[in-house]
């Protein structure tokens, strides 16, 4: 067996540690990778969003399963050059990962669809924008319609605040043609959750649900960044919540942007709001594995995660109606250690020191780094390192995973130690 993970972040290099456990004969590459991956994978000089040479690639190389772990090469197509190919790979086509790359279109399949989502409006002109939210107040939602790197969405308690957000990707072009058009939402009140599922289309298998810490600072303040740590399993995710986000969310999805001549084959990313009344209601679609969802999410489950990945990609998928939701078999928690500076304008080149050892319920996921010549590591992103615990439940394994994350330095070293604070909370009530 010969797989190629695209991308090279937290993301991919926990892909490859998966991979490797359950498929320990296979031959794997990675794209460029980073300063963590050369001991699960070969680091090939190719471009990530090349997609056509990425599909020739694997086609003279016998690849037998590509998985794509960026949005960025799924919204240009590079499926859609691997079909051409006739080479398997997992991921949607460019037209179905529009879910993500537009927020816009993902709004109006939702509402085609029936799903339960904010209430909101399209804007590409800033004088309409801010006259909404002047009519209608704050707290609201501002949100860049494109891709922006898990930033384009600013929760803005008052309307000075969601002016400003509105001129900043209108005026300012601050997510350049991602921000052209902005989506102005309600704001939502309950506890969010992150839903993974794996489809062909038409069947569905939910992967252990998650939650994210979006803010940078601890007690969730801050800016919102792509991700600054996650846990796995979430004690709210109970049988029949998850059955009703299958009903309710990703099966008039499916079947939707199946009407619509897009039909979705992959991962798709659930990002939910569970109201106080234990409403299921959507925040956002991605087209891939979450970041840093999927560090505490492949640590967490049983076996048996490839081989869906495989069949999905060759079109022979047929999961047991048994297994419409994988269990997560132990706890996982990850603390996301970012530079300094993230996540508006982040250092890189800080010296980073690692224990020899760092115990064998933690593993150390690298994002954002890369080696010197001399096999020094140095920080090389915005993100840099997930440090994920694993423990019998939630409380321990952030206790492992912050122990660790305390021991690891490199300057300007910014993190939160409270990840996983609502779960631990949970726990300590009778």
């Amino acid at each position: 067996m010969r797989i190629l993970v695209v991308g090279n972040g937290g993301r991919e290099h926990a892909l490859l540690w998966k991979l490797r456990h359950e498929a320990p004969a296979a031959e794997i590459f990675i794209t460029r990778g980073n300063g963590g991956t050369s001991g699960l994978a070969t680091a090939l000089p190719l471009d990530p969003t090349d997609g056509a040479a990425l599909a020739g690639w694997c086609t003279a190389h016998s690849v037998t399963l590509t998985i794509v772990g960026p949005e960025g090469p799924l919204a240009d197509g590079i499926v859609d050059h691997f079909i051409r190919e006739g080479v398997p790979i997992f991921g949607p086509t460019r037209g179905a990962a529009a879910i993500e790359a537009s927020k816009a279109f993902a709004k109006g399949l939702m509402r085609d669809a029936g799903v339960p989502t904010a209430a909101y409006e399209c804007f590409t002109d800033a004088a309409d924008a801010e006259g909404f939210i002047l009519d209608h107040g704050a707290p609201i939602v501002v949100k860049a319609s494109g891709l922006a790197g898990g930033k384009g969405a600013v929760v803005c308690e008052t309307v000075h605040e969601a002016i400003g957000a509105v001129r900043k990707m209108l005026l300012d072009r601050e997510f350049g043609e991602s921000g052209a058009e902005v989506i102005i939402e309600e704001f939502m009140t309950g506890e969010e959750l992150s839903v993974l599922a794996l489809t062909d289309g038409e069947q569905v298998v939910l992967l252990p649900p998650a939650q994210d810490h979006k803010r940078l600072g601890e007690g969730d303040t801050g800016p919102n960044t792509g991700g600054m740590g996650a846990y796995c399993p979430v004690s709210i995710a109970k049988t029949d919540l998850l059955d009703r986000v299958r009903r309710e969310v990703f099966e008039p999805v499916l079947r939707e942007m199946a009407a619509q001549g897009a039909p979705y084959e992959g991962v798709l990313y659930a990002g939910l709001m569970i109201t106080p009344e234990g409403v299921p209601s959507v925040l956002e679609f991605n087209a891939r594995f979450g970041d840093p969802e999927t560090q505490v999410v492949l640590p967490a489950m049983a076996a048996g995660f490839t081989h869906h990945l495989a069949d999905i990609a060759a079109r022979r998928w047929r999961p047991s109606p048994a297994h419409h939701v994988l269990e997560a078999e132990r706890a996982a928690v990850t603390t996301v250690l970012a530079a300094r500076g993230y996540p508006d304008r982040p250092q890189k080149g800080a010296a980073i020191q690692l224990p020899p050892a760092v115990g064998d319920d933690v593993i150390v996921f690298h994002a954002g780094t890369s080696r010197d010549s001399d096999g020094s590591l140095r920080t090389a992103g915005g993100r840099v390192l997930s440090v994920t615990g694993l423990g019998r439940d939630v409380p321990a394994a952030a206790r492992a995973s912050a122990a660790a994350a305390e021991r690891i330095a490199f300057d300007g070293k910014t993190w939160r130690r409270d990840i996983a604070w609502r779960e631990i909370e949970r726990a300590r009530t009778p």
